[in-house]
């Protein structure tokens, strides 16, 4: 629905420092519109990483998983619902168990029943048999009730988290959190498996300078986890600054070597994948999703223990089963993502009727899928989406998902509504880009009327004009396997680092639909007249192009066979003046 419009990156030239090396030259001109000026910032050798030296709470942490291991206390993980807050978990398991642990377990809070993180009612459930120290992976840091309930239990807190504080911070015996205001760690991107990475990392440094490794006790090797620390971390689409590219390179190594761990092993494999040939992408859209689906429709326990599993034979067994919830969680997504878009043709049919930030709501929703029908609907129409369901059945209360666009920062949004109608939202967290809320369903149009007065205020309507940023016009000769070849590996690309796009225009030779929704196209270039094949997922919508077309594409390498065929990806495409119809 939201008109895209196609802008060059201004970077067009490489940076004289790479202008030596043996980079494709067009990955040299992407690579500096990307800010890399030295061929330093290219290294992602894992010694490039940055030390844990001046992340925060460390040495508080540290010293209680000391007394911990010493005293071989019981220590319980606590963990989120998603990829990296089970990632993240499954590394805290590992690792500790690789340190020493001897009775560590985990709890995953149910959406449905504890809501978010560490919540009073999941501490609760721990009253007959409190752990002696609990740690919280990708949560905590605005959990204070539950920190304090589990205070009161007796129980010593770690908080491991990368989100955003509020007002008030957690009364945690430690915490471990890059985004605090005062922490001098330079990164602020690690995901909450990273945070907890580091943790382990700080922990095993304190037990080599205590002497633990020194007599006959081998020192663990804690880069078997970044298999792990990979999948989460592009799962959770933090930006890939370098030292998360360190972290997400060095983890894809181990995978396509061969070595990642039973669980990640199986999950590429029911996903259709080589391991050899696994990039980032694949963890977002392959590995990830999986992973994430439990948490969403059922309970993330089964990811956790997949990603923990030793043996072959129970790690296939449950990444089958994630894989079964997938191709549900799948349909149930198309199934709302196409009643949220009829609700839009009925209410907003012209882009200029679209109001500044979208709620959605339906009766019959699944409150584990609203965050990927949000998603799905901003990218739609560019603007701040929130989708609602029922947090339970008969429940008066709603569970909510937000997605944002660059420029928004949802949480600071809901944080500002807060302040300014106190009471109206139950309880929120998240950051700039995604967000969580519960709200009593009786108040959801006093929301809305809010959020719009909030959004008219803080945004500017020029950031809801959607570009699609492209690197520029490709010559034909460029367009080649070589290029193919060098963009996958001159990854790993995600957030914040993008992976290339290119833009020309090509007139349409042929075009064939693909199981139903997908379009197959022999593209040839307007200025050169060299001949392309191309493939448009998801373009298909009744209607097939003609004429000649704006295309943003991605060249890649199409294997079937034993054969390399070059192919373009094609991810935007906007029609020439007079040309045939849309087919986004």
């Amino acid at each position: 629905m939201n008109t895209r419009a196609i802008v060059r990156r201004e970077v067009a030239t490489d940076h004289p420092l790479l202008a030596a090396t043996a980079v494709h030259p067009v990955l040299r001109r992407v690579y500096a519109a990307r800010g890399i000026e030295s061929t330093d910032a290219l290294d992602l050798r894992l010694g490039g990483m940055l030390g844990p030296g001046a992340l925060g709470g460390l040495d508080e942490a540290c010293a209680l998983l000391v007394h911990a291991l010493d005293a071989q206390q019981r220590i319980l993980v606590v963990g989120d619902f998603d990829c990296d807050g089970a990632t993240g978990t499954a590394v805290a398991l590992r690792g500790l168990r690789m340190l020493g642990a001897r009775h560590v377990d985990f709890r995953i809070p149910d959406r449905f029943i504890h809501g978010y993180g560490l919540s009073a009612a999941l501490v609760g459930e721990l009253a007959a048999a409190p752990p002696d120290l609990l740690i919280t992976v990708d949560n905590g840091i605005a959990c204070l009730a539950g920190v304090a309930a589990a205070k009161a239990l007796g129980c010593r807190v770690i908080v491991t988290d990368h989100h955003l504080p509020g007002a008030a911070l957690p009364n945690a015996d430690a915490i471990v959190n890059p985004n605090l205001e005062a922490d001098r760690f330079p990164s602020k991107a690690l995901a909450g498996v990273g945070v907890m990475f580091y943790l382990l990392l700080a922990l095993r440094a304190q037990l080599r300078t205590l002497g633990r490794f020194n007599e006959g006790t081998s020192e663990p090797d804690l880069s078997s986890l970044l298999d792990l620390v990979a999948v989460g971390t592009v799962a959770d689409l933090v930006p890939l600054d370098r030292n998360n590219r360190v972290l997400v390179a060095a983890g894809l190594r181990r995978i396509n070597a061969g070595l990642a761990s039973p669980g990640i092993r199986a999950l590429v494999q029911v996903g259709g994948r080589k391991a050899a040939r696994v990039d980032a992408t694949d963890l977002g859209f392959v590995v990830g999703p999986r992973i994430n689906a439990a948490g969403r429709l059922e309970d993330m326990r089964v990811g956790i223990l997949c990603l923990i599993a030793d043996s072959e034979r129970d790690a296939m067994q449950h990444a089958s089963v994630l894989d079964r919830i997938n191709r549900e969680r799948r349909a149930l997504q198309t199934q709302m993502v196409d009643e949220a878009e009829s609700w839009l043709a009925r209410h907003h049919a012209e882009e200029r009727d679209l109001p500044l930030a979208l709620c959605l709501f339906d009766e019959t929703w699944h409150a584990g899928v609203i965050g990927l029908v949000a998603s799905r609907m901003k990218d739609k129409v560019h603007r701040p989406v929130f989708a609602f369901a029922p947090a339970a059945e008969d429940s008066h209360e709603l569970k909510g998902s937000a997605r944002s666009i660059a420029g928004v920062h949802i949480r600071d949004l809901l944080a500002e509504l807060d302040a300014s109608r106190p009471g109206l939202i139950g309880r929120f967290g998240g950051h700039a880009m995604a967000a969580g809320l519960t709200l009593d369903r009786h108040r959801l149009d006093e929301f809305r009327d809010g959020l719009l007065q909030v959004v008219a205020r803080r945004v500017d309507p020029a950031l809801l004009q959607a570009l699609v940023l492209s690197d520029g016009a490709l010559a034909a000769a460029d367009i080649d396997l070589a290029l193919a070849d060098a963009i996958r590996s001159g990854g790993p690309w995600g957030q914040a680092f993008p992976e290339p796009m290119f833009d020309g225009a090509f007139n349409i030779e042929s075009v064939r639909v693909m199981a139903e929704r997908h379009l197959g196209l022999r593209l040839r270039c307007a200025d050169s007249g060299r001949a392309f094949d191309a493939v448009h997922f998801g373009a298909y919508s009744g209607s097939q192009p003609s004429g000649c077309w704006h295309y943003v594409f991605q060249p890649f390498v199409d294997e079937w066979r034993g054969e390399r065929r070059l192919r373009l990806m094609i991810r935007h495409a906007l029609p020439l003046a007079g040309q045939g119809p849309a087919a986004r």
